[in-house]
């Protein structure tokens, strides 16, 4: 609890307009540019960001990438390149689970949004970026940023179901922007 007041406090305070850099190596190589929505899900927001800043998301891979849908990373605790990737997509951080935060961004290419289970208030530290629009994604999990640069790296992006495995891209590096 003591790390969701921490992020409740952060994400009350003034920010300036942050994003994300993100190395993408693999099948897919370039830079990522991501602007977050701090205004729309600040929460989310300063979990991603605090993440980033402590070099957690580096040398994560896309454990997830279904063509026509997502690619899906983030997983901070199963997800490190070179790991046994067996249970990639089913863990998070060490900070505290987050509270959905809803608004009327819809899911469409490019759009950013944060994975999370069965509970609609437990998404942590795995995000996924949007190949094409998905309206059943709409108002159900929380939006927290667009793609504003490098979608054909997203696209690049090595398809993998982790049900079958495979080789994985990786982010090698994650930068918080202003």
């Amino acid at each position: 609890m003591r790390n969701l007041a921490v992020l409740i406090a952060f994400a009350a305070s003034p920010v300036l307009s942050a994003g994300l850099e993100i190395d993408v190596a693999g099948e897919a190589n370039g830079t990522i540019v991501i602007d977050l929505f701090e205004d729309v899900a600040p929460l989310h927001v300063a979990q991603i960001t605090a993440l980033a800043a402590s070099g957690a998301y580096d040398g994560v891979v896309f454990h997830r990438v279904l063509d026509g849908f997502m690619a899906q990373t983030g997983d901070v605790q199963f997800g490190r390149a070179g790991a046994d990737l067996s249970m990639a997509g089913m863990g998070g951080s060490d900070l505290a689970d987050i509270p959905l935060e809803v608004s009327d961004i819809p899911y469409t290419r490019g759009i950013v949004g944060m994975a999370r289970a069965s509970n609609p208030n437990s998404a942590n530290s795995q995000f996924f970026i949007m190949f094409t629009e998905y309206p059943s994604l709409n108002g159900e999990y929380t939006v927290v940023g667009e793609v504003t640069s490098g979608m054909e790296v997203v696209d690049a992006i090595r398809r993998r179901d982790p049900g079958i495995g495979g080789e994985a891209d990786v982010m090698t590096a994650v930068r918080v922007t202003e």
